[in-house]
């Protein structure tokens, strides 16, 4: 057994070993290369399939669309010309954003006190609320548009109740009104899911505070409660947004021609006239359009998120 006198005495050794050679002192300078290698490369690494996944899937098909844009029938800005300069498709474009836009109101008037009523109630009643938002998500697209179809019909149960208390049979399908309907009622979850996230983090002993300090509840709420619920809101607004530019099936079914969107049209262009520049001009000016306007949506909302709970640099 080895002394703590011996103890100390190899330690001593060792120490001035150390000090007296220079190679034990200083790690290799291979060493130190490959932990820095590693500690560079391992991050990126593990966002290799991540990469690629987007760039095989996303990117590439993005660049074809692009050059399909400026080759297709030939080369040259023809595609883009004719969408610029042909009324209908304006037209068109502007629906469809005026169309999401609606959709986008109507989804936050309902979601909003739908997320704050699953803040304040039990576990039991939340489990239910979250079951009931969630179940659009279960159920086929192609199945809830031939539902509303029926119930928004001439002869269906929604004008039959209108007729029997008066009101009288109303045109609900084949306008504005029965796709924004639809539309809402599929894209509901993305807007009430992001909305309760960030009122879920809000420390409501805030209100108390504002309400020990004079003010009441109108002022309680939109100078505390609605200010920290801005990031779901922003979240939930800009994710409905984006998806309803994109819905093909709900006008196809729920509208008319004259409630056409971009889809339409770019599926008429394509699969009816196969005119593949002229469909691609028009989905790359919705990109566009579409950053755009997130780009100056994003820069008038101040101290907003994409994700809700994450605070902005």
């Amino acid at each position: 057994m080895v002394g703590l006198g011996d103890r100390g005495l190899t330690m001593s050794s060792a120490t001035r070993a150390i000090a007296t050679d220079p190679a034990l002192a200083t790690p290799p300078a291979s060493a130190g290369r490959a932990r820095r290698s590693r500690v560079k490369w391992g991050p990126l690494l593990l966002l290799l399939p991540a990469i690629a996944v987007v760039t095989m899937f996303f990117l590439v098909p993005l660049v074809d669309v692009f050059i399909r844009s400026v080759t297709d029938p030939e080369p040259g800005l023809q595609n883009y010309e004719w969408l610029l300069t042909n009324p209908v498709n304006l037209e068109v474009l502007a629906r469809t954003f005026l169309t999401s836009l609606i959709v986008t109101v109507v989804c936050l008037l309902v979601a909003y006190p739908y997320a704050y009523l699953m803040t304040i109630v039990g576990e039991r009643a939340r489990g239910w609320l979250t079951l009931f938002v969630m179940l659009p998500l279960w159920t086929s697209i192609l199945v809830r548009t031939l539902a509303w179809m029926v119930l928004l019909a001439d002869t269906g149960p929604i004008n039959d109740f209108l007729e029997a208390i008066g009101v009288g049979r109303q045109p609900l399908i084949r306008t504005t009104f029965g796709v924004a309907l639809g539309m809402a009622q599929v894209l509901l979850p993305f807007m009430v899911l992001p909305i309760y996230s960030a009122l879920a983090k809000i420390d409501r002993r805030l209100l108390a505070a504002s309400s020990s300090l004079g003010a009441n509840g109108l002022t309680s709420f939109f100078k505390v409660y609605l200010p920290l619920s801005r990031p779901g809101i922003f979240a939930g607004s800009i994710t409905v947004f984006i998806l309803g530019l994109g819905f093909y099936i709900i006008p196809s079914l729920l509208g008319s021609p004259k409630e056409a969107m971009v889809s339409s049209l770019i599926y008429q262009q394509v699969s009816v006239f196969l005119l593949w520049g002229q469909g691609a001009a028009l989905g790359i000016a919705l990109l566009v359009v579409t950053i755009i306007i997130l780009v100056v949506f994003n820069r008038f909302v101040r101290g907003a998120s994409l994700a809700p709970g994450v605070e902005p640099e």
